[in-house]
């Protein structure tokens, strides 16, 4: 056994406690650009109780050394004993990763966070953080300074009993940010937007650094708001197009219009969930721009408006859009703790079927305008048809021919284009019937492929599998240069049972070891498609695991439909899903779940460790140890 294997035991494993985590890899848990998101932090839980109808003013103020106070008239954080941690439920909140209140519907329906991730990950990166409640006629303080609780629980003066609420006054840790210092203007732009998505709610904020103070406070909607956005444009509809709907699960509400001059580039794109702003968007984006490009596809042909042989794109109608988005949903889920891209599969084609019900409504009723509208987006559908360089899909002029087996897409730009490499034949079909020809190509592969780790390039070229995927993305193994590459986004998918989840392995493995800079630069993709589909009536959702299908069961069960008539199915593979499902889960941008493959330079070690001990014939006796040692957390799927 060599020494590094020695070195390696029990001991070498470290369990970090408490707000440990957080402090070792911020950028986990936060923005790390600056402190802002951790203001944003601590803003979001008293929008939270303003959303909830407890509050109706929170104060904001930046001092001159950089620390931020919020401050509300909610409820009050609780500062009662929790039943079974025996500790005042106001220190799980501050000091626990996954504690809170927003886990449940019972004391939020909508809410942008969960209480205590996010505050007590402003505790942990903050030098000093002193949080004060007002309850129950009494105020209460308790301080912590790095994480670490520096005064208990305190009761510090009364109050009149109708005064309750929160103040969180925290000074950020300059060694966590690149910039220790707030953004002010995007923290004033954030909080305006807040105070115009809450109806009722005051904002107020002071800058004691620019002595300066502003307070944000609206009645009116959107449309009111995307008017002052585009101030000084020209726009149509003007004013913009609005809309409202309110479910028992969602509430929906957006403002869009076109710009007329210029080249787009001054648009405007904003989107909420829950009062978060979602600055990478996410499937209700995905969704409120399908539903747009529906309505103006079936207006134009209603009005036998598009030039023959033209066909308008999801990109055309988005190329002068202004838009303002807001939903607020229950239990949303986001790609990562900054929350900054909603991932919550089934609001796409909710969002997307609510408004192109609507857009489509009013463009009918609303004629030239919409006529106006149209015209501006044919006239960018041309644009991009005559810079376009070819219609057909460019093959490789030099090199070896694309494998047979691969279903090429017709753009001719890389970065558009994306390639799914498919377990089997019989998904294969499915995914070529499903796929969109224009930009998405399909490679079927054949069973399990070489386990690479211990190979060189030149040996996993001659696997005729592997051979089949370097020509198709026009990179070699261990190239030193992308400049071949034909695809911008490359695909792993495989079935969700455990033979897929060992093909994806392999192909991770592949391309971590062989294809390296294409993982560093953010290239190569994981699509995780659904192993269970449930159905009950009108409804349908998909699930990518137990746990998913538990929770999606809890929100069909809320609806008030009853557990009986809720139809389960388990999908075998990939090859049991008709072209449609496959299309919808898996393969259309709007609704389908893709993680990308990350690898930076401080995780190269322990990634490569890890790979190694699971795929390295020469670890056999070490993995056999691994899985005695852990055996125990496995569980048994039928």
């Amino acid at each position: 056994m060599s020494d590094n294997v020695k070195d390696y035991s029990g001991a070498s494993i470290e369990v970090l406690k408490g707000l440990e985590p957080v402090r070792r890899r911020p950028g986990m848990y936060t923005d790390t650009q600056n402190p802002n998101h951790l203001g944003m932090e601590v803003i979001d839980n008293s929008v939270d109780e303003a959303v909830a109808g407890f509050a109706n003013k929170i104060d904001v103020v930046l001092y001159e050394d950089e620390s931020l106070e919020v401050t509300d008239n909610g409820r009050g954080m609780p500062v009662d004993l929790h039943p079974e941690e025996k500790i005042p439920a106001i220190e799980l909140i501050l000091t626990k990763l996954h504690a809170g209140g927003k886990f449940n519907s019972d004391s939020y329906k909508f809410s942008g966070g969960l209480h205590g991730v996010g505050v007590s990950v402003v505790n942990a990166l903050s030098k000093k953080l002193i949080a004060t409640v007002k309850r129950g006629g009494i105020v209460y303080q308790i301080t912590y300074e790095g994480g670490n609780k520096t005064q208990e629980l305190t009761q510090i003066g009364t109050c009149a009993k109708k005064d309750t609420g929160t103040s969180v006054h925290f000074w950020p840790d300059e060694p966590y940010f690149d910039d220790p210092k707030f953004n002010v203007a995007l923290l004033k732009h954030l909080l305006k937007a807040k105070a115009v998505l809450c109806e009722g709610l005051t904002i107020n904020f002071e800058d004691k650094i620019r002595n300066t103070t502003e307070s944000w406070s609206y009645s009116g909607n959107l449309q009111n708001y995307m008017v002052s956005q585009t101030e000084g444009r020209t726009i149509e509809p003007n004013p913009p197009f609005y809309g409202q709907v309110k479910g028992e699960d969602e509430e929906l509400e957006w403002a869009v219009a076109w710009e007329l001059e210029g080249s787009g580039a001054h648009t405007i794109g904003e989107s909420f969930v829950n009062l978060i702003p979602t600055v990478e968007g996410g499937t209700h984006v995905n969704g409120f721009r399908a539903g747009l490009t529906d309505a103006i596809k079936e207006f134009c042909d209603l009005q036998n408006l598009l030039p023959r042989n033209l066909k308008i794109t999801a990109d055309d109608v988005w190329s002068h859009c202004s838009y303002v988005l807001s939903l607020k949903m229950r239990d949303p889920q986001f790609a990562g703790q900054t929350k900054e891209k909603l991932s919550s599969r089934h609001i796409a084609s909710i969002v997307q079927g609510i408004v192109s019900d609507r857009f489509s409504l009013w463009l009918n009723s609303n004629v030239n305008t919409a006529k106006i509208i149209a015209n501006t987006i044919i006239e960018a559908a041309k644009d991009r048809e005559s810079t376009a360089k070819v219609v057909e899909r460019k093959k490789t002029s030099r090199g070896p021919a694309l494998p047979g087996k691969l279903t090429d897409c017709t753009s001719s730009d890389p970065s558009r284009c994306e390639l799914f490499i498919v377990e089997g034949d019989s998904a294969g079909g499915s995914a070529r019937q499903a796929r969109d020809s224009s930009y998405q190509a399909i490679l079927p592969l054949r069973g399990k492929i070489l386990n690479t780790w211990e190979t060189s390039a030149s040996k996993a070229m001659e696997s005729e599998e592997i051979r089949a995927i370097s020509i198709a993305i026009g990179v070699e193994p261990d190239a030193d240069t992308l400049d071949g590459l034909r695809y911008d986004k490359i695909c792993i998918l495989a079935d969700a049972d455990c033979d897929g989840l060992h093909i994806g392995t392999l192909l991770c493995c592949l391309f971590v070891k062989h294809f390296t800079r294409l993982v560093r630069e953010g290239h190569i993709y994981v699509a995780c498609p659904p192993l269970f589909r449930i159905d009950a009536g009108k409804y349908k959702e998909y699930a990518i695991d137990e746990a998913e299908l538990d929770v999606k069961q809890k929100q069909f069960l809320r609806k008030g439909i009853k557990k009986d008539n809720i139809k389960i199915q388990r999908f075998k593979g990939l090859g049991e899903m008709n072209p449609d499902q496959l299309r919808e889960t898996t393969l259309a941008p709007e609704s389908r779940r893709l993680k990308k493959l990350t690898l930076t330079s401080d995780a190269d070690e322990n990634t490569f460790a890890i790979m190694d001990l699971l795929l390295s014939q020469k670890r056999a006796a070490d993995r056999r140890q691994w899985i005695e040692d852990n055996g125990d957390k496995a569980e048994m799927i039928d």
